[in-house]
């Protein structure tokens, strides 16, 4: 058990797993605000062992030096990679300090945002129309780049209703080409695809200036990553091209981009994460509390 665990942000847990923290811990604490800066942060964490964050804040080493009796910092967002974290993971580890992190608990809700966004486009449903007239999703040439989880979810469902599937992936996926998906190079996926949805991890931008040129015009750009997944300044470009659509479901998805760029009649964002729904929040939490328990057990 934890002398003292500390929520030092919302962590979106749901109401029986924060009760459920106080058999983890001896002291618990949680905030309902974000920190302001470092020195706040380092307040709040005062002398406890067991630190929870979410997306909203860092955890970098000036923190973790002036804050010595951490043992465990459990991270209630995605974690995809040491280098993408908000937390200092590779010092953590040199003060013997367990950091574990989440991943794979709001895929479902991305794939009906996608869902509902594309066939909208398709069918002119609150939206401009794609093309003169409505069409399927059915023979659509979709475009996967990065078929990690949430992107398989998103092929397996447009494929279930008859999309073309291609995709591009630092790896090849066997099982998805058993399915009937084909693997493609990114220019050639970017070239052959009517809609393309880029699913890739934190801080990976693998669309520039050339790779928008590949793409075209009368094209529909999906991002689903949790940042931009390409050269803000290029998107920006591409979507001066005629019939070219963007989707993304936060701003902070589109990355640093000009004053107005969301007035723009081709780019749709609804603004709300798709991931963030009551279905997820059970999931995180249930997660969270099974990473507390590994950390005990260790």
């Amino acid at each position: 058990m934890f002398e003292k665990l500390v929520a030092i942000e919302p962590v979106s847990l749901i109401p029986s797993a924060e009760k459920e923290l106080f058999q983890y811990a001896k002291e618990v604490v949680l905030y309902d605000d974000i920190p302001a800066d470092d020195e706040e942060i380092i307040r709040r964490i005062g002398d406890a062992d067991a630190v929870l964050l979410s997306y909203t804040s860092r955890i970098e080493r000036p923190v973790l030096e002036r804050c010595p009796n951490i043992r465990y910092i459990g991270m209630c967002c995605s974690l995809y990679s040491e280098a993408s974290a908000n937390v200092d993971i590779a010092y953590a580890r040199t003060k013997g300090i367990k950091v574990l992190g989440i991943r794979d608990y709001g895929d479902r809700g991305v794939v009906e945002y996608v869902l509902h966004e594309l066939t909208g486009i398709l069918h002119g449903f609150g939206m401009p129309m794609l093309r003169d007239e409505p069409v399927e999703i059915y023979g659509l040439k979709v475009g996967i780049v990065g078929l990690g989880v949430s992107g398989r979810m998103i092929a397996d469902a447009l494929s279930f209703l008859g999309a073309d599937i291609s995709y591009y992936s630092r790896t090849r996926k066997p099982d998805a080409e058993q399915t009937g998906m084909t693997y493609k190079p990114l220019n050639q996926l970017l070239q052959d695809s009517e809609v393309v949805f880029t699913c890739l991890n934190k801080n990976v931008l693998l669309l520039g200036k050339e790779e928008f040129a590949q793409l075209g015009s009368g094209k529909v750009l999906f991002n689903t990553s949790i940042g931009p997944g390409f050269d803000s300044a290029a998107l920006e470009d591409w979507l001066t091209q005629p019939g070219s659509h963007f989707f993304c479901d936060t701003r902070a998805a589109a990355g640093p981009v000009a004053d107005g760029f969301f007035d723009r009649p081709n780019v749709h964002c609804q603004n709300v994460s798709a991931g963030r729904t009551k279905q997820a929040f059970v999931l995180l939490s249930q997660k969270v509390l099974a990473n507390i328990q590994t950390a005990l057990a260790e």
